[in-house]
């Protein structure tokens, strides 16, 4: 069984192909998503303060194979420890100024429950099965078994506006670290 919280050695680094160069600055899209509390988030109205939202490709789940060569795509592998990670590092975002933390992936509500409950998530998950955000964002996708998904990338949005990109994000097991830097490098008096 595959152990989904650790990353192998040899993981493919992403590279940087421009695809997320015109989020700073863009607008959050009127978009309502749904959240795992079965509660509809407003993308365009996440009040005041910063939100960190991170985008996923998927997270694996004991006895469910991820798809063929996953650990061959760059940047595919590592979204349950990135998640873990961002759990790990809730308070300490918390304090260094982000109002909240969101994930958010193309898996349904369903399974991000799940995912939520066994990994005990102290924030809430978004579901965007049909990609709305990739298509009104211009976000990067790529297609793996069949599916198309998100590349792993993070948002820090600032009064419905994007501050911040992170993309590519690598390695996916230390990205909170590299949330929680930036966030007390920028951090506003």
């Amino acid at each position: 069984m595959t152990d989904y919280t650790s990353l192998p050695a040899d993981l493919p680094v992403p590279e940087d192909d421009g695809a997320a160069a015109h989020l700073s600055g863009a607008r959050m899209p009127h978009l309502e998503l749904h959240a795992t509390d079965g509660a509809t988030v407003r993308l365009d109205a996440l009040g005041p303060g910063r939100t960190v939202l991170y985008i996923y490709p998927l997270t694996g789940r004991p006895g469910t194979d991820l798809p063929e060569g996953w650990d061959s795509i760059p940047g595919a592998r590592g979204c349950t420890s990135e998640t873990c990670g961002f759990r790990d590092h809730h308070q300490d975002l918390l304090a260094a100024g982000a109002a909240q933390v969101y994930g958010l992936s193309s898996q349904d509500s369903e399974y991000q429950r799940e995912v939520t409950g066994r990994l005990h998530l102290p924030f809430r998950m978004l579901s965007d099965p049909a990609r709305s955000l990739a298509q009104a964002l211009d976000l990067p996708t790529f297609t793996a078994g069949g599916l198309t998904l998100y590349k792993r990338l993070t948002l820090i949005i600032k009064d419905n506006v994007i501050e911040h990109a992170f993309y590519p994000v690598f390695p996916p097991d230390k990205h909170a670290d590299q949330v929680l830097a930036w966030l007390s490098d920028n951090a506003h008096p």
